[in-house]
């Protein structure tokens, strides 16, 4: 429980869309008071909005990312659990991709959860309990061609998460990893791919939503360290050019 009464604090990132949006509204209807970070702050779905904060944060604004985070620090207290979803993807051979996209794509789905991590765990570590939860990739368990640095997030991630298991552990935080595979949401509008069109060629942001809920309301003493979780059917679309901006 939260140190303000019973009121359990989760505080979810990439909350504007997708996958972060789902599970938002997930744990606002379990219960949690949400806080959700994203550049334009957090979108919620009818009868989640109460328990909903937005908190208007660019991740990608690595310079003042830190004093952001501090202050959020002191605004919210205690956090039961933390949730990382925010990412994109950039996809292409590496030779195609500028040495600005690299860094920007690096900022956001590495360094951004790096210092989320080093500005939160250390309250939760503290308070001696708490959940992170990384939304990872199916690219953290396989280097696959036209996504060399998007796969290098993944899988560093994917170890960072590892490590911090066991710097927390012992001291009563629990840290888990989802690795979903192709899931249905506008991650997508930007890329010149997609997943097939039948319901079972992608998951939909729900069904992520669904795992974080099995990770949280597990017993204190156990750790889920990771779940793959994939579509029945693995097909990928081409998008027109005309379709992708």
């Amino acid at each position: 429980m939260s140190e303000r009464g019973d009121q359990r604090q989760a505080l979810v990132t990439g909350a504007s869309s997708g996958i972060g949006r789902a599970i938002a509204n997930r744990l606002a209807t379990e219960g949690y008071q949400v806080f959700g970070v994203a550049r334009r702050g957090a979108a919620n779905d009818e009868g989640a909005d109460a328990r909903i904060t937005s908190v208007p944060i660019d991740l990608e604004d690595l310079d003042r990312l830190p004093l952001k985070l501090d202050a959020l620090n002191q605004r919210l207290g205690a956090l039961d659990v933390i949730v990382l979803a925010a990412g994109r993807g950039r996809f292409g051979a590496l030779e195609q991709q500028s040495y600005s996209d690299i860094s920007a794509l690096i900022d956001l789905n590495l360094t951004a959860n790096v210092f989320m991590c080093r500005a939160l765990l250390p309250g939760m570590k503290r308070r001696g309990r708490g959940r992170v939860v990384f939304i990872g990739s199916e690219a953290a368990l396989q280097g696959k061609r036209n996504g060399s640095v998007y796969c290098a997030t993944k899988f560093a991630m994917r170890g960072l998460a590892q490590a911090l298991r066991e710097e927390c552990s012992k001291s009563g935080v629990a840290v888990s990893v989802i690795q979903p595979g192709m899931v249905r949401t506008p991650f997508f509008d930007q890329l010149d791919f997609e997943p097939g069109p039948d319901r079972h060629h992608a998951l939909d942001s729900e069904q992520v939503a669904d795992a974080v809920a099995y990770v949280l309301n597990s017993p204190a003493h156990a750790v889920i360290d990771e779940i793959e979780l994939s579509p029945l059917q693995h097909v990928v679309k081409k998008r027109r050019k005309t379709e992708a901006s």
